[in-house]
């Protein structure tokens, strides 16, 4: 079946990702962006974009596209950040939801599927993380995200929009900023490709669960038709610490060096790893892409567009 569908944020590292395999299948796709991270040159020509705040209203927009889903990925994302201005993590994290639901509400959208994240945990009490663990975050990010599954929750509840919370591990690949996203791996893999070495904040035993970004796309895809009311681990069950990281991306680049090390990040979470079953027992879904090779092709894509 074809849909019409918005990706918020689509223009951006993971957005962009779906937005592709959205059009593989034949949906047809509107993207909203502001262009704060997210880049035109990301999308395929041929492809809508409305270049806006997600948290303005959004009424004339879906009152001209009549959507039958969205995928919302609109967010800031970055750990630090939150920290840094937490207003601004709320207007866009916690204002822009609402924008989106109220938008749905009015205009009788049937699912939004939403990108969360592990961050919502907090410190893990048990390891690998079940999604029915205590959520008990250790940011403003990890607060706006745990409170915007609260409103799709209430929204259900009240309104009867359907849809499908992905919390993701840690997501990389191609296109990945090292700017507004700042993901330990594209940060890494930039400065090693420019010949520097990057600082690992901590003693480099902090552990986190990688997931490939293609993989998170075609995750988004089924749960547009499967997976109702579903909170869902997107992740490959997998620790990996830094060091483990930097060395890896050192065999990728076949290259030999040491990492610097600095103080520990505030708000950063020690070890994070997410059971995965259950998102292969309602989607269908499990990582293919084995870590090695997405650093390889990370690599690649950071090679070839500096």
């Amino acid at each position: 079946m074809v849909l019409k569908l918005l990706v918020t944020g689509g223009a951006g590292f993971i957005g962009s990702h779906i937005v592709e395999q959205l059009i593989a299948n034949q949906h047809q796709v509107v993207v909203l962006d502001d262009l704060s991270t997210g880049d035109r040159n990301n999308l395929p020509n041929d492809v809508r974009l409305v270049i806006q705040d997600v948290a303005a209203n959004l009424d004339d927009l879906f009152a001209a596209e009549r959507f039958d889903a969205v995928i919302h990925h609109a967010a800031q994302v970055s750990v630090p950040h939150s920290i840094e201005d937490p207003i601004r993590d709320l207007h866009v994290n916690l204002q822009g939801m609402l924008s989106v639901l109220e938008a749905c509400r009015k205009h009788q959208v049937g699912k939004v599927v939403f990108a969360s994240s592990a961050a919502v945990y907090g410190t893990p009490q048990t390891l690998p993380i079940p999604e029915d663990h205590p959520l008990t975050p250790l940011s403003p990010y990890g607060i706006t995200k745990k409170s915007a599954e609260e409103y799709l929750r209430i929204y259900h509840e009240l309104h009867g929009i359907r849809y499908t919370i992905l919390r993701y591990g840690n997501v990389y690949g191609p296109r990945q900023s090292v700017k507004g996203e700042s993901g330990v791996i594209a940060i890494f893999t930039d400065a090693r490709c420019k010949g520097r070495i990057p600082t690992i904040f901590g003693d480099g035993y902090d552990t986190r669960d990688y997931v490939y970004v293609e993989d998170v796309a075609r995750a988004n895809l089924l749960a547009l038709t499967q997976g109702d009311g579903e909170i869902l681990n997107i992740s490959t069950e997998t620790a990996v610490n830094l060091r483990e990281l930097f060395a890896t991306l050192d065999d990728v680049l076949n290259e030999h060096e040491q990492p610097r090390f600095g103080p520990p990040r505030p708000g950063d979470i020690q070890h994070s790893t997410l059971q995965n079953d259950k998102a292969a027992q309602v989607l269908g879904w499990k990582p293919q892409t084995v870590f090695y090779e997405g650093l390889k092709q990370t690599v690649k894509w950071v090679k070839q567009h500096g």
